[in-house]
């Protein structure tokens, strides 16, 4: 049996320590809050309640694994789960609109032959099968197992195999031959496959979007977002995604996992080349392994361990922008046949692209994504509704988001766009909360308040996480910024992955 203290109980933290207690060993978790569930934060207030992070999963198979690994009951026996249908619902600036059913390609095709015209849904299709032939070459090196890292480094030759976009590109003919080949982005995948049609565009954008990618930053090979939402489904947990978080936090408690609320790790100690143990304000805690949930990027940069070739000073974390919510409790009942996620699409998907990569201030009429959950245990009565709106928006180090004005005046152009597109919401607003990059800086630790971006192959190996096992031997990386990325679902890959590398005690 191995001590092993687990900095950090967001998702990641509580789906490794339930899964390394059930494999025998002694887990003690350290969190800096004074609760768990990280990014997977609840809000409530006067009957109403909101999910502060993520609310709807994909890939529920991953705590399908979970609950079975660490536990007799299966995931339906600890929370219910059910699939979102119609999967969303889809407004543009011209006025057009689409309903896509949920895991149907053929209903997703048809859809969008109605709304775009003939054709549109086969060629949709054909970029679909490409996201599949990639979900098919990465789905093991990328989401199940780890990184082929020495002490958290990648050789030369396991980057190549990881950095190459299996993204089939159509071969280059005539002149085009001559040049040298580019990689493909979302961007040429929408011109040169989608016929630059902006709705097909938007849709295929959309998903790489909510993790901050541009269409021309994000690699062809990111087709796979969209794929896996519309070929597996996408799933709602009652009482919201915060429901998750609890059950695991009881399979955790059931597997005698101890836990150490508001007790921040301030140093990992490092005795003879690896972990032995944590420091925290309270002291030290003896472990013979260290797994860290923290933020990758915020826990190099605050030199909580001494790495081996890299001071804390040259740590250049990548900045990524970060979330905008508006939670609004409304008076009046849901209207009859109101999906449960509408996504208003950017006025200016230009505009809304510059806003996130050049440093310009926040895109007045961005993409937001509007949560409605036709769930009652979220709101005091029938005649009332919880909805939350979401943006991409530039994290902290670009916008001042402490100054609450400017949030303040920033909800109010969401509001306007989203009623713009018929919606409807501002006249039934009982009241308000507004949360910003900030507060996710805040309450998670994460640098900048960014979210976490999914790993994905191409480029290099640029868009890789940090690898599981870190360059000190005993310590452990897992979360939204080590591999295999941010996410639900990549998060409780990721501690399996770590509980795979420690193995039973």
């Amino acid at each position: 049996m191995a001590k092993i203290v687990v900095i950090g109980a967001g998702m990641s933290g509580l789906a490794a320590a339930s899964r390394l207690a059930t494999l025998g060993h002694r887990v003690t978790v350290c969190e800096a809050g004074g609760t768990y569930g990280g990014m997977v934060g609840r809000y409530e207030r006067e009957g109403f309640a909101f999910d502060t992070g993520p609310g709807l999963l994909t890939l529920p198979a991953v705590y399908r694994d979970l609950a079975l690994k660490t536990g007799k009951e299966p995931l339906e026996q600890l929370v219910e789960l059910a699939p979102v249908d119609p999967e969303s619902r889809h407004l543009f600036p011209d006025g057009t609109a689409v309903t896509l059913p949920n895991a149907s390609r053929g209903g997703v095709s048809q859809a969008l032959d109605a709304a775009f015209g003939a054709g549109s849904g086969a060629r949709w299709s054909a970029v679909m099968n490409h996201g599949r032939t990639v979900w098919e070459a990465t789905r093991r090196p990328l989401l199940e197992e780890p990184l082929p890292a020495e002490r958290g480094v990648l050789s030369p030759a396991d980057r190549a195999l990881v950095g190459t976009d299996p993204y089939p590109v159509p071969p280059r003919t005539g002149l085009a031959r001559l040049r040298r080949a580019r990689p493909w982005s979302l961007e040429h995948v929408a011109a040169r496959e989608l016929d630059g049609h902006p709705g097909l565009t938007a849709l295929l954008c959309e998903p790489a979007l909510r993790y901050g990618f541009t269409s021309a930053m994000a690699p062809a090979g990111a087709t796979v977002l969209p794929y896996m939402e519309q070929s597996f489904g996408v799933w709602y947990v009652r009482g919201g995604l915060r429901a998750l978080a609890d059950a695991v936090y009881r399979r955790c408690e059931l597997r005698k996992v101890a836990f150490r609320f508001d007790t921040p790790v301030t140093r990992v100690v490092v005795e003879g080349g690896r972990a032995t143990g944590v420091e925290t304000a309270d002291g030290r805690i003896d472990a013979d392994l260290v797994v860290s949930a923290m933020d990758t990027d915020a826990f190099y940069r605050h030199g909580l361990a001494e790495w081996p070739g890299m001071p804390p000073e040259e740590w250049e974390p990548v900045e990524v922008p970060g979330r905008f919510s508006v939670l609004l409790a409304l008076r009046g009942p849901r209207p009859e046949g109101t999906p449960h996620r509408t996504v208003v699409h950017a006025a200016d998907p230009a505009a809304e692209a510059n806003a996130l990569t050049l440093s310009a201030p926040p895109c007045e009429r961005p993409t937001v994504q509007v949560l409605r959950p036709d769930d009652p245990t979220l709101r005091p009565d029938d005649d009332h509704e919880s909805v939350v709106l979401t943006a991409t928006v530039p994290a902290q180090d670009e916008v001042d988001w402490t100054d609450p004005g400017f949030a303040d005046r920033y909800a109010d152009r969401l509001l306007a766009h989203v009623d713009a597109a018929g919606l409807g919401l501002r006249e039934r607003i009982l009241w308000r909360v507004v949360r910003t990059p900030e507060d996710t800086r805040r309450e998670t630790g994460a640098l900048f308040g960014a979210v976490a971006r999914p790993a994905l192959a191409g480029s290099a190996g640029s868009w890789l996480k940090a690898a599981n096992e870190s360059p000190v031997p005993g310590l452990y990386l897992i979360g939204g910024n080590a591999h295999p990325g941010g996410g639900l679902a990549r998060v409780g890959m990721s501690a399996c992955i770590a509980a795979g590398l420690i193995g039973p005690a």
